[in-house]
């Protein structure tokens, strides 16, 4: 798979087969995946990569604490800024909507989509997570390398055949993935990530989201 096939076919993918991820796959993708840029060469990312019966834990925690605080415990960063206009927001609509119509949930039926947006929770059913944190004296050039480093992962996961899903959702629950993951106060939660192999058998799986036209957001000077 060149570069291109990766990147045409990085999905997120939101359910997964339990197959385990072989430790040296990961561990070769993550290797490569660190020379992602970064501005003055800080790499200001630190990962932590979850299975097993660990992940098994995290997923009956999760169970629970998403009827406990289904709202969360508040993220500590805006993961979409509050004031979203158009077209941002209009995209955000639209994936939205393409996707509970794949899975039969019209927009009235609030408690189905909240019980579809648990699922973020079970990791889609994939055998791995990651989690990304940042030290929060990082500013937003540092948090784009983490950007640029999760993307690296995710290309290289397509390479080795596997799959991603990455997940802001995380970050409402701050609080509990620090306890678990131990984290110490001088960093934050940025991101989570679900990894494992496609079922690809299901309407969801076949969701390809639009992007705009290339003339839409690119200008083209002097050339």
């Amino acid at each position: 798979m060149n570069v291109y096939e990766a990147v045409d076919t990085r999905r997120s993918v939101r359910d997964f087969l339990a197959t385990p991820v072989p430790g040296d796959v990961i561990r070769r993708v993550l290797t490569h995946a660190l020379r992602a840029p970064s501005g003055g060469n800080l790499q200001p990312w630190h990962l932590h990569l979850v299975g097993g019966d660990k992940l098994d834990a995290l997923k009956a925690t999760m169970r629970d604490r998403v009827v406990e605080a289904p709202g969360g415990e508040g993220s500590e960063y805006d993961i979409y800024p509050k004031e979203l206009v158009a077209p941002y927001r209009d995209r955000r609509f639209a994936v939205g909507e393409a996707m509970y119509a794949r899975l039969g949930i019209p927009r009235e039926d609030k408690d189905a989509r909240r019980r579809w947006f648990a699922r973020n929770y079970q990791f889609f059913g994939a055998p791995l997570a990651l989690f990304c944190s940042v030290d929060r004296r990082m500013g937003p050039p540092q948090w784009s390398d983490l950007g640029m480093l999760l993307q690296s992962v995710m290309l290289l996961l397509r390479a080795e055949g596997l799959d991603s899903c990455a997940q802001e959702c995380w970050a409402i629950y701050p609080q509990t993935i620090g306890r678990f993951l131990d984290l110490p106060a001088e960093r934050m939660l940025f991101t989570g990530m679900s990894i494992g192999y496609a079922k690809r058998d299901g309407a969801i799986d076949t969701l390809v989201t639009e992007r705009a036209p290339l003339d839409d957001v690119a200008e083209f000077i002097g050339i």
